[in-house]
């Protein structure tokens, strides 16, 4: 869990995801001698802050993005949202601008005509254009963990721990995801075009529901606001019910992900979204079960190996 709350403790709202993206290159780079077999490394001019890792003959891909949601300092240190966070008053929010370090908390504003903008408590005026981020405050229990940004720093982490065992596949670290897409369009094309990958796996994290709870494994998503091919959806459920492994079964009108953008693409991808539920979504109080955690690790890395 060390690692997970060093990710979490990175600053990286959409669009602003550099810092992220240093820090996971230096995690791969010193665990590099102890990976099964050694991966391609695609980064830097051309890929903008996404990363992609490529090992041996790939047929499918991972898709985790790097990036939270937050907020924007305006005019008059009015906040602008960057996806979409929970707004509570009181929230810690840190970030830093040309005059140093921030820590500052959030102040809903109720107007006479009942709308209500958002601003931030400070003595100075922040620069406009700073971006501002969940205070981190990473929490464990015997049973869960609970810290701002698991969604998707958990989905990051999933991935760097099959990264250790991979032979054959590929990881993408995507960027924007919590503020519209932007990058998954031109990742998946380089995948499909120099690689032929036509597979590829969403590690995210959804939310508890109605239908799907704490404590009864991962959720493999039939569908959200978009729509995966059934027969590779079948697939997938075959072979997590083949390896024993615990997972229930999620049916959503609403939400996206990365599977969306691949999806609205002119890319014949296959896709298929299986990630942890987390309660208090998008709040500085996201909360997975360690168990939820434990079968997403253990599926995804049977599925690398045998779709």
């Amino acid at each position: 869990m060390q690692l997970l709350e060093q990710l979490i403790a990175v600053r990286g709202a959409s669009g602003d995801e550099s810092k992220v993206t240093r820090f996971i290159l230096d995690q791969i780079k010193s665990e590099l001698p102890n990976y099964k077999v050694q991966p391609t490394i695609l980064c830097g001019d051309g890929f903008q802050d996404a990363i992609i890792l490529v090992f041996g003959k790939p047929t499918t891909a991972i898709f985790a993005h790097i990036d939270s949601i937050g907020f924007t300092v305006g005019y008059n240190n009015n906040l602008i949202k960057i996806g979409g966070p929970r707004t509570i008053d009181g929230m810690e929010l840190v970030g830093s601008d040309s005059q140093g370090e921030i820590e500052t908390e959030l102040m809903i504003i109720e107007q006479e005509n009942g709308t209500n903008f958002l601003q931030c408590v400070s003595d100075r005026t922040i620069d406009r254009g700073t971006n501002l981020t969940f205070k981190p405050n990473f929490r464990q229990t015997e049973d869960f963990i609970k810290s701002p940004y698991m969604d998707n720093r958990l989905g990051v982490w999933v991935a760097l721990e099959v990264a250790s065992t991979l032979e054959n596949g590929a990881i993408v670290f995507s960027t924007y995801e919590e503020h519209g897409g932007g990058s998954v369009g031109f990742l998946g094309r380089y995948l499909y075009d120099h690689y032929q990958i036509r597979q590829a796996l969403i590690a995210d994290i959804t939310w508890v529901t109605d239908g799907v709870t704490h404590g009864k494994g991962v959720a493999i998503s039939m569908r959200d606001i978009g729509i995966p091919r059934r027969s590779y959806l079948n697939r997938i459920i075959e072979i997590a019910q083949k390896n024993h492994i615990a997972f229930q079964l999620e049916v959503e009108s609403a939400g996206g992900s990365d599977g969306t953008a691949l999806q609205k693409s002119d890319l014949p991808f296959d896709w298929c979204f299986i990630g942890a539920p987390e309660d208090n979504v998008h709040s500085p109080d996201e909360t997975v079960h360690k168990y939820d955690l434990a079968a997403m690790v253990s599926l995804y890395k049977v599925l690398m190996t045998e779709l």
